[in-house]
């Protein structure tokens, strides 16, 4: 079976307050950004990073030789690049990689980084799923969180993508933002609605370690930033289903609604427990039961992979156990509101589900929390905001 590829683009204008993913703030001056001349720090570390990605696709190329899937271009920022370095990356994957007749491709993108020059090259290139980093239609929200765009933007951005051709359009917001009323949620979502997107990516914000968001939350002005209390953010999240779900969208996975036919291939990949390959520094790939993990360091991971090195660290390299693939199966299929495939449970691991987890099922079919119809092992969605608690009992 072809593998999912992911590609990690790990530069963005600037890092948002809540965001601990790897990636490298460039300038937020454009004409720097754009310019194919410029001598710069950000222009060489651009070079090293596309180098290291063309000899990473080459040694890549034996790991899918039938092709890949599907493809998601993610970061970061991938729009963020200049016209130069964005049709370099597109060039190197259309050379390196074949692709399933029909592939989703997608791109990742944020207001404020859209071109109608960017948006036609991604279409000549057979891009044909956009994703955009919207997350509030409140532009007090958005400075809370360190987004640098406006509303405006967003539907600037919209229209520019519309325009281009893409019929399969995205939306990421986020929930439970500092000092965020249930009225403010509301009016995000009614007004992302309006745009008619394909697809909806809802997310309640997660406060990571190390973040600015964080250190914000742990300073003495903590008073200041007030996160909504879980059952406000429950209630923030049974609305939005409810209101999508009116709208005619299909709740497929915890976070994720589509009209018919538009849920994401990509990411269903990953929840199936399927195979996918991921490039670049910081990237993640799971082939056959072994998962390794790409430095999140531009220059060493193209040092590495000039030197004929792998670009992670060994230590980074896991061969999964019966057990691990088993429970990570579970884990990720009960995210997907049709829940874990029993017989595809029973093919793939020679054993049956209600077997290994016995006891955790009894627990939780006891409760409601979790049944079985026809062949899949569901989570009641009445407990989905609450799904790490139901999980854990799985590990």
């Amino acid at each position: 079976m072809m593998p999912g590829l992911y590609v990690h683009v790990p530069f963005c204008l600037k890092k948002c307050d809540y965001c601990a993913f790897f990636s490298q703030p460039l300038s937020e001056d454009k004409e720097l950004i754009e310019n194919e001349e410029a001598d710069t720090d950000q222009e060489a570390l651009l070079k090293v990073y596309l180098n290291g990605l063309e000899e990473e696709i080459k040694r890549r190329q034996k790991d899918a030789p039938l092709g890949v899937s599907s493809l998601f271009i993610g970061g970061g920022t991938p729009t963020a690049l200049g016209i130069k370095d964005l049709k370099r990356l597109l060039e190197m994957l259309k050379q390196g990689f074949l692709f399933e007749s029909g592939a989703e491709a997608t791109v990742e993108g944020n207001p404020g980084t859209l071109t109608e020059e960017k948006l036609e090259l991604l279409r000549s290139f057979g891009i044909n799923r956009f994703s955009l980093g919207v997350q509030s239609l409140s532009n007090k929200l958005l400075k809370e969180i360190g987004r640098i765009h406006t509303a405006e933007q967003v539907r600037e951005s919209i229209q520019l993508i519309r325009n281009a051709g893409f019929a399969n359009l995205n939306l990421d917001l986020m929930f439970g933002l500092p000092c965020q009323s249930l009225a403010e949620w509301q009016e995000t979502l009614e007004q992302a609605l309006e745009f008619s997107p394909e697809h909806l990516s809802l997310y309640g914000l997660m406060v990571e370690e190390g973040t600015p968001l964080a250190g914000r939350l742990e300073s003495e002005e903590t008073g200041k930033i007030l996160l909504p209390d879980d059952d406000l953010q429950a209630e923030m999240y049974r609305w939005a289903i409810t209101r999508l779900e009116a709208a005619a969208y299909i709740h497929y996975e915890t976070s994720n609604f589509a009209c018919p036919g538009f849920e994401c291939k990509h990411n269903l990949n990953y929840w199936n427990g399927e195979d996918y390959l991921g490039i670049g520094p910081g990237a993640v790939s799971c082939l056959q039961g072994l998962r390794w993990k790409n430095v999140e360091d531009i220059r060493a991971y193209e040092y590495r992979l000039a030197k004929g090195q792998e670009p992670g660290e060994e230590r980074e390299r896991e061969i999964l156990s019966l057990k691990i693939r088993m429970t990570e199966r579970v884990i990720l299929g009960l995210r997907l509101t049709k829940g874990v495939d029993l017989l595809a449970f029973r093919q793939d691991f020679g054993m049956d589900v209600r077997d290994v987890y016995k006891e955790v099922l009894k627990k939780h079919q006891k409760t409601g929390t979790l049944y079985i119809k026809e062949d899949h092992l569901c989570l009641n969605q009445e407990y989905s905001f609450l799904a790490n608690f139901v999980l854990q009992d799985f590990v």
